[in-house]
């Protein structure tokens, strides 16, 4: 089996990531609720994972990042914890629903929505979002990298103008935590909104939310905390305000051990071997006249993703005939961005995704890129 869905959830985790989560599974009791060494030791863990998602986002203090079940769950958190009836919120064509589906249910509610289109290689003018800002605008939420063309939003730009106008800035690093740098200090991001699922390298069921010091959210979800038992109220201090409930030590234990991998082996050093094989992958196939791109793929800053249809073909049936005659796994369909594809005009045909990981060998990219030259020319 080829896969080629790293943008879904990365398949191949590095080496201790699957001890670590059965180790824990063994070992490690309930974080903060006890004394005794069960308890201490996924305690410490925790806290030394914190550390180390700090360090990767420019955060200053471990405490403010605070654990979910993944970026959606980090995302609703944020948006319904900080936007309100009568708040001015600016987003994109390039999200997924994720941010589109919060920020609809809170519209109903009264909160007023600047959606910026998306030209036709998928990008937003930066202009225009300039001009969108109002007195009443709460926040920017925006994605860092699409997950279905790859393209590259400049957050350091973004988080200037938002500092400019006294809005927030809500990033959805779900396609950029662990290959794209990220620093909340520098990019002037107030919350950053990431999985452990794909670019960290981690197992699924963890993300969280890195919020800069002085951002206040509200609780989506209050409960046991394991703290200040008899006060009717969530705590106040993070990160306990934004984690009710027992966290998943087991899988924040292989977080730990994936992110000691990123630390060694270096982010930047990930994203170029990353863009090298989809660089190639897209070069092989650019001059098929019968495959249709999507993206801006000349651009040497670009996540690694290539989205593509061939003919008028479903992407359902091209990636089944992937799957089935090649074994080569990837995502066909809409992607969960329903504006970008609206963009393109692909609502009913979907698009092919093949995205990349740095594990991935160049033999393997070819294998690839021949399986669908045989697509389009038996």
């Amino acid at each position: 089996m080829l896969y080629f869905d790293y943008a879904a959830t990365s398949l191949r985790k590095p080496d201790g990531v699957a001890k670590a989560v059965a180790d824990a599974i063994l070992s490690m009791g309930n974080g903060a609720r006890g004394t005794h060494a069960a308890s201490l030791a996924s305690s410490r863990m925790i806290y030394e994972t914190r550390e180390m998602l700090a360090r990767l986002f420019g955060a200053k203090e471990a405490c403010q990042i605070a654990f979910t079940m993944n970026s959606t769950m980090a995302l609703n958190i944020a948006i319904k914890g900080m936007i309100q009836p009568g708040d001015h919120v600016i987003t994109t064509a390039m999200e997924h629903n994720s941010v589109l589906r919060p920020l609809y249910e809170l519209e109903k509610q009264g909160a007023v929505l600047t959606i910026l289109p998306c030209d036709a290689l998928g990008r937003i003018s930066y202009k225009e979002m300039e001009e969108s800002f109002r007195e009443n605008t709460k926040a920017v939420v925006c994605t860092h990298v699409s997950n279905v063309t790859g393209n590259v939003n400049d957050i350091r730009r973004i988080g200037q103008m938002c500092r400019e106008h006294q809005a927030y800035f809500i990033l959805d690093a779900s396609q950029s935590a662990g290959t794209f740098p990220i620093h909340m200090q520098e990019d002037q991001v107030d919350v950053i909104c990431f999985t452990g699922h794909k670019g960290l390298l981690g197992p699924q069921g963890t993300g969280g939310l890195c919020v800069k010091k002085g951002v206040a959210i509200r609780p989506l979800l209050s409960g046991g905390s394991g703290i200040h038992s008899f006060s009717k109220e969530q705590p106040e201090q993070m990160p306990t305000r934004l984690e009710a409930g027992t966290l998943n030590a087991h899988g924040i234990a292989g977080l730990h051990a994936s992110l000691q991998y990123l630390q060694e082996y270096g982010i930047d050093r990930i994203r170029e071997e990353e863009q090298k094989l989809a660089s190639y992958f897209y070069e092989q196939l650019r001059k098929e006249e019968s495959i249709t791109f999507y993206g801006d793929l000349d651009n040497p800053v670009h996540g690694a993703i290539v989205t593509f249809n061939i003919g008028d073909y479903d992407s359902a049936q091209v990636s089944d005939e992937l799957a089935q005659r090649f074994s080569i796994c990837t995502r066909p369909g809409a992607h969960c961005a329903p504006l970008m594809h609206e963009t393109f005009g692909t609502e009913r045909q979907g698009a092919v995704r093949f995205s990349f990981s740095h594990f991935h060998t160049m033999e393997e990219v070819r294998t690839a890129v021949e399986a669908i030259h045989t697509l389009i020319h038996e």
